[in-house]
């Protein structure tokens, strides 16, 4: 389904719709505010404003023209009714994205360091074989996810390689990218809009209702959603398992590991 668009020309400040005006709005429907140059100064300040006091909304002030874009984003409600759905597709994402990927260690032949999956698929990128196909998939290895396309449906699935054996984390854009790329899910019981900004609100409500769990990663600092539903995994850190190769009964020095260095990207 596609969003409508309705435009409003505000010459005024008195022309803006009123909060509950546009609270009333639904998902459908995007309000796009252009700003004439009487009050085109005043834009920036009462975009600010509408993000603040529009709660559940995306408010986007457009950066060279004057206008400003509003959609209404997924309610908890809507997240609610349909949280059997999105557990299912967290189960299913989890699934799928384990199977292409041992299918790909199976084709490359790859001896898969089970701890930390991110230490084999970037040495794919160091060799510069990091994109091919594995029956039907085309397959490409970008960032901390191993990202696989069928070449037949358009079903996307990015798997992630940096949580250990645990293959499901649910990143808000990739995690709505294969809820609408399968096709045994349509049509949608729900619709998602905004890729991002509907998948944090589904993982967050899902959070709530006890249905997605947050996890660990292998890297300091950065953790991932997955459904609470499974078999859970081990989850190991790359600096203990720096420890366990280097001995922890050794009184060496060793240079400070830098993991943004080892993955191929300055910081």
């Amino acid at each position: 389904m596609n969003r409508t668009t309705t435009i409003i020309t505000i010459n005024s400040v008195a022309q803006i719709p009123t909060l509950d005006a546009i609270r009333s709005i639904p998902r459908e429907l995007t309000i796009k505010l252009v700003f004439e140059e009487e009050v085109q100064s005043q834009r920036e300040v009462i975009g600010q404003n509408l993000k603040t006091e529009l709660l559940g909304f995306q408010v986007r002030i457009h950066r060279t023209a004057p206008e400003i874009n509003i959609v209404k984003l997924i309610t908890d409600k809507e997240i609610e009714d349909h949280q059997d759905f999105f557990e299912q597709c967290a189960k299913d994402y989890r699934k799928i994205a384990e199977e292409l990927l041992y299918k790909l260690v199976d084709k490359l032949d790859l001896k898969l360091n089970k701890d930390f999956p991110m230490q084999t698929f970037n040495e794919l990128k160091k060799e510069g074989v990091s994109n091919g196909k594995v029956e039907g998939w085309r397959y490409c290895v970008h960032g901390f996810h191993c990202g696989f396309e069928n070449s037949k449906t358009g079903q996307i699935v990015e798997v992630p390689l940096v949580f250990g054996q645990e293959f499901g984390d649910l990143d808000p854009y990739f995690f709505s990218n294969f809820i609408k790329s399968t096709p045994e899910y349509r049509p949608l019981p729900i619709e998602i809009f905004e890729d991002y900004e509907d998948g944090v609100r589904i993982n967050e409500r899902m959070l709530m209702l006890g249905k997605f769990e947050r996890i660990s990663s292998n890297i300091g600092n950065h953790y991932g959603i997955v459904v609470s539903d499974r078999q859970k995994v081990v989850i190991k850190s790359y600096l203990d398992l720096e420890k366990i190769n280097q001995g922890q009964n050794k009184q060496i020095e060793t240079p400070k590991f830098n993991f943004w260095k080892f993955i191929g990207i300055k910081k």
